[in-house]
């Protein structure tokens, strides 16, 4: 790592609210896992958490300390996008095409802009305050195949103080000619951007094949190569998620077992390794995935925009797969993770299953750092963990507010927000105890 760390030094500030967080997985801790505070305090000291809990045991503070009160408001960790485009901010709803003819019709002359920086920094601007705007903290984000397009997101996400994973799309063959790169020249460029920005503040590379069919073996090796040269970086493609992609991804790669087994043989699938999709995985993909500790990026949103088909979420937590939650802009159709907690209960509904609203908090919080290999420092308000975090209007729309009435718990209360929840609920985001966004004005 290059960079040198953060040294900007924020406010000694509390924040009195209902706070809710996570400091387990629920579907192995129960009830256990849940943290709520009907009148809590969240502690603020050098933009970590110092302490969090009841008022009534926190409270009085030092002097020094300034308290600032939100009734009727709710503060839950920053939410985690494990997936996401920001060259695809402009191309969110487009109209009419499946996974492989939208990649042509819409993706590729979308991205092509992107060899133009100030176009790649003005995009950045917008996405990522449409992160902010809906509480989301941390990414894991596609870039392009230009190397300015890395270099506009973690210019802007530096900026702002963000922690986020990103990287240059690796891709040389199967699409346009003005957006290939060769095996050796993808690596080249690869190993200067993470030498760049790796470890920079709080950013982080990912090494970014887009999927299979548009990289040869000679650059998915290369991209093995560059996980072992740095062995903290990421892994972040795409795995599984249409059925005329698995077609495809058997006619090229004619000798492997299956999907993943492509990236397999070539050394991609490890711990830090995150699969979007993984709608059409068989038994023996979950198993390797979770034997090597591994994360599938369920999009919901995505998945149905597309037509690409139904998770079974249980089969992959039952293998003891990690799972987190990611938007998946521009096929996504919203950067909310309500709206995607919302979307992905409605997938297992039409399975025939349940997604419990503590365990899509989890996969979108606490889960999803978990996935990430980043749960010391972010996913829940635990002491010492950095203060990304979000403060929700409880009375954010009239129907919210009617409808929260009639809640008798936590539960309840947590089900209706990823239900009826979009941006509208965010009052303020956090990032590292600073306010980055606020709604209405600036912080």
């Amino acid at each position: 790592m290059n960079g040198k760390p953060m040294t900007t030094i924020y406010d000694n500030r509390a924040y009195r609210a209902r706070i809710l967080h996570l400091v387990a997985d629920p579907a192995v801790a129960g009830e256990a896992a849940v943290q709520y505070y009907e009148d809590g305090v969240l502690w603020i000291q050098n933009g970590h958490v110092h302490a969090v809990g009841p008022a009534d045991q926190i409270l009085p503070l030092p002097y020094q300390v300034s308290v600032r009160e939100y009734p009727n408001h709710l503060i839950i960790p920053g939410f985690i996008d494990a997936h996401v485009h920001y060259p695809q901010t402009a191309m969110i709803a487009s109209y009419g095409e499946q996974l492989l003819s939208w990649l042509n019709t819409y993706t590729f002359p979308t991205e092509a802009k992107f060899r133009d920086a100030e176009h790649a920094r003005h995009i950045a601007e917008i996405f990522l305050d449409e992160l902010l705007r809906n509480g989301t903290t941390t990414a894991m984000v596609f870039c392009t195949v230009h190397t300015q397009s890395v270099d506009a997101f973690f210019a802007a996400a530096k900026e702002r103080g963000l922690r986020m994973i990103a990287g240059k799309v690796l891709m040389d063959r199967n699409a346009p000619a003005d957006l290939l790169d060769t095996a050796q020249t993808g690596y080249e460029q690869s190993q200067r951007l993470i030498e760049r920005w790796h470890g920079v503040d709080r950013l982080l590379y990912a090494v970014t094949p887009r999927f299979a069919p548009t990289s040869t073996p000679e650059q998915l090796q290369q991209a093995a190569k560059l996980l072992r040269e740095y062995p903290d970086v990421y892994l972040h493609t795409h795995l599984a998620e249409n059925h005329g992609e698995l077609k495809w991804v058997k006619e090229l790669f004619p000798a492997a077992k299956n999907y993943l087994d492509v990236y397999d043989q070539a050394g991609l699938v490890g711990e830090r390794s995150v699969f979007a999709h993984g709608v059409h995985l068989c038994d023996e993909e979950c198993q390797r995935l979770a034997q090597a500790g591994a994360t599938v990026a369920h999009c919901p949103t995505s998945n149905l925009f597309l037509g690409s088909g139904l998770i079974n979420l249980d089969r992959l937590r039952d293998q003891g797969v990690n799972v987190a939650l990611g938007t998946d802009v521009g096929a996504g159709t919203s950067f909310s993770l309500f709206k995607t907690m919302d979307e992905a209960y409605k997938i297992q509904q039409l399975r025939g299953s349940k997604l419990d609203p503590f365990q899509a908090l989890y996969f979108a919080t606490l889960g999803g750092a978990v996935a990430l290999k980043l749960d010391h420092c972010i996913g829940n308000l635990a002491p010492g963990k950095e203060a990304d975090f979000s403060i929700l209007d409880l009375d954010a729309t009239p129907l919210i507010t009617f409808r929260l009435q009639q809640c008798s718990n936590v539960r309840e209360l947590l089900f209706v927000l990823n239900t009826l929840g979009d941006d509208r609920l965010v009052q303020a985001t956090y990032a590292l105890g600073k306010c980055v966004h606020r709604r209405g004005g600036h912080g």
